[in-house]
């Protein structure tokens, strides 16, 4: 209210009216709600207007001022405080970006240290999504004029985009192994879009025997479950996908360096802030002979045309390390069409190929074993006492039980045989026997009992079948032993001794791969340790320190020395006289056993060879497989012939 000594005022009836002092009378205001007010004396008058608002509403009024004041100011402390940290990061993150420096991947060398892969400088783009304009007519402007450039899609560049969306301020690669050309025009097109980037990248050349794709193995771009799985990589990066790149990824990889820049407004680089240097990845020395290698392929490929064939497999191996020498796998595949950026229509070329190019069948490819794994039966029975070095049966064509007959491979038989000439002339009705026994003319008991399936088993996992041997490489198969209860599970059949028979001689459902079977061929040779097999032999570290692999030995006393001396002369029999005997006019002693594995009714027999040399001190085991080439005799012994003539006359002179 007007505390004016003259005037004073009230609310009536919504209407203000005022009073005068001086004559005590009250005069209504003709402003409804506003009201002059006379202050002075008769002669003078001051004409004053104000607003009139009750106490109530006064008191709502302040309280609705002071919730919004006080809202403000959490605001600003939520802001400046609480979350001052994190927006600050923000403003840095768009001012100041870190800039990963990419280490050079170690070499990869052969075992005299030929290099197999080198480091070349190369261009990719990659698009920062942060920096492309939030306009969506615009930024197809943009996608469409890289497209042109870079002959990729836009569909294309965007699925890329769309593929990596939460990377924000991490540039995404669209196209790798891009031209000088190419860079030249994105790089024209970057002053007005800095979105885009031209990295310089370090690419992956691959100077090896083309055989040898599938140990090497490839690099790709990394995938978005590759980030997933590996923290700190980043969408640019390459990541190995194969073979030894694969395996020895993080060894290989070294250590990226770090380089912090500032841009302005517009994403430009303005300023570098700090530079951190890389370090490199370690070099590695692989097992791997490269000139063996490579006369190991041209042998394969040139004995494989010649008969028509197109797929095949070699091993050689160090007998006392299991150290992996060669390993080739026909067909194989070029590599490099990965590192440069795997087109469409190539990578619809390998997978469509009915050769399977990218199968490394040495390691992966399960096959029926045929006569190789007699060795192991002729041993598992003369250990168990079931024959002696002097035990003879007579083979005259097979064996009969009941409907079911049982052939040799030669008509008539092989007449009376021991185990010696059994492995040398691969005499299946010896193997029936031992396997499976023989059962007398009533066909109801035995007149002598075999290993039995349960034995057979139980040494073939001694041996390593049916398992991994743990190559240092992917995709290692197993390979199958079949036994009672997987026969009457799987099949609904119970076993027949036929089944035994079948396995005894490597048939049925037994199935091994080629490491495997060069792995217990080597076992024969060194007298009796199953080594585990590997391609890694030497880690050179940053300070040159060396870190050679042992050899490490998976199993050893399955058999006595004297039951494995036996089997010895039996595989060395085989050349002297036997299947093998084409390898003795080498002017070395070679020891082996060939294999004719059957596979299908209409299909051609897969050809075995597997040995080693020399015979009195031996260095190496070989194994050769052609895939549906008939007798091994007649394909896979040439085979190894020419490169074991070449490897002790050429290599080692």
């Amino acid at each position: 209210m007007n505390k004016d000594p003259f005037w004073t005022g009230k609310e009536e009836n919504k209407k203000y009216v005022i009073k005068d002092k001086s004559s005590d009378s009250w005069i209504e205001s003709s402003f409804g709600n506003y009201s002059w007010f006379r202050k002075g004396g008769a002669n003078e008058q001051v004409s004053f207007l104000g607003i009139t608002i009750p106490k109530i509403k006064f008191f709502i009024i302040k309280i609705f001022i002071i919730l919004i004041v006080s809202i403000l100011i959490g605001k600003i402390f939520y802001l400046q405080i609480a979350q001052g940290e994190k927006y600050k990061e923000w403003s840095e993150t768009n001012r100041i970006r870190q800039i990963p420096i990419i280490a050079e991947r170690g070499i990869i060398f052969d075992r005299n240290q030929k290099p197999l892969v080198e480091n070349i400088p190369d261009f990719y783009l990659a698009i920062n999504p942060n920096d492309l304009p939030k306009d969506l007519s615009e930024k197809m402007d943009i996608i469409q004029e890289i497209s042109k450039i870079i002959d990729v899609p836009p569909e294309n560049i965007e699925e890329q985009l769309s593929l990596f969306s939460s990377y924000n301020y991490k540039t995404i690669p669209i196209k790798t192994n891009i031209t000088y050309d190419q860079a030249i025009k994105l790089e024209i097109l970057n002053n007005t879009y800095p979105a885009i980037q031209v990295e310089a990248g370090i690419g992956r050349k691959y100077q090896i025997p083309q055989s040898l794709s599938h140990v090497i193995g490839f690099l790709r771009k990394a995938g978005t479950d590759d980030l997933k799985n590996n923290p700190g990589y980043l969408p640019t990066d390459d990541i190995g996908k194969d073979g030894i790149e694969y395996q020895y990824e993080k060894i290989l990889r070294g250590t990226y360096g770090k380089k912090q820049i500032e841009v302005d407004a517009t994403g430009h680089q303005t300023a570098i802030l700090a530079q951190e240097s890389p370090v490199a990845g370690n070099n590695i020395i692989l097992s791997i002979d490269a000139d063996l290698q490579a006369k190991s392929e041209e042998v394969l490929k040139k004995h494989m045309k010649a008969s028509g064939t197109s797929r095949g497999v070699i091993i050689i191996s160090d007998v006392n390390t299991g150290e992996i020498l060669t390993m080739i796998n026909e067909p194989d595949f070029d590599n490099n069409i990965f590192s440069g950026g795997l087109s469409y229509g190539d990578y619809g070329k390998l997978i469509s190929n009915p050769d399977k190019p990218m199968i490394n069948r040495a390691i992966s490819g399960i096959y029926p074993s045929g006569s190789t794994v007699k060795p192991i039966i002729a041993a598992a029975a003369l250990e168990e006492g079931i024959i002696k070095e002097s035990t003879s049966f007579l083979s005259t064509g097979g064996i009969r039980v009941n409907d079911w007959f049982f052939p040799d491979w030669k008509a008539g038989g092989h007449g009376t045989t021991n185990v010696r000439k059994a492995l040398a002339e691969s005499v299946n009705t010896f193997f029936y026997i031992i396997g499976g026994g023989l059962l007398d003319s009533t066909f109801k008991n035995f007149s002598l009992t075999g290993l039995g399936v349960e034995k057979i088993v139980e040494y073939a996992k001694k041996f390593g079948l049916a398992n991994k041997l743990g190559i240092d490489l992917p995709g290692e198969g197993t390979g199958f032993l079949p036994s009672k209860e997987w026969k009457e599970k799987t099949k609904n059949e119970v076993w027949y001794i036929g089944d035994t028979y079948h396995l005894a001689i490597g048939q049925g459902d037994l199935t091994v791969t080629p490491l495997q079977v060069n792995a217990w061929t080597s076992f024969f040779a060194n007298g009796g340790k199953l080594y585990k097999p590997h391609i890694l032999k030497t880690i050179m570290n940053e300070n040159d320190t060396v870190n050679t692999i042992e050899p490490q030995i998976l199993n050893e006393n399955i058999i006595s020395p004297e039951n494995i001396n036996i089997v010895r002369q039996g595989l060395r029999d085989g050349v002297t006289y036997g299947s093998s005997r084409a390898l003795s006019t080498l002017n070395f002693t070679v020891a082996g056993k060939t294999g004719t594995a059957q596979w299908g009714t209409n299909k051609k027999d897969h050809a075995w060879f597997t040995g080693f040399a020399p015979f009195e001190k031996p260095e190496i085991a070989i194994t050769v497989l052609v895939e549906e080439a008939g007798e091994g005799s007649s394909i896979s012994v040439p085979i190894a012939k020419e490169i074991l003539w070449w490897y002790f006359n050429v290599r080692n002179s």
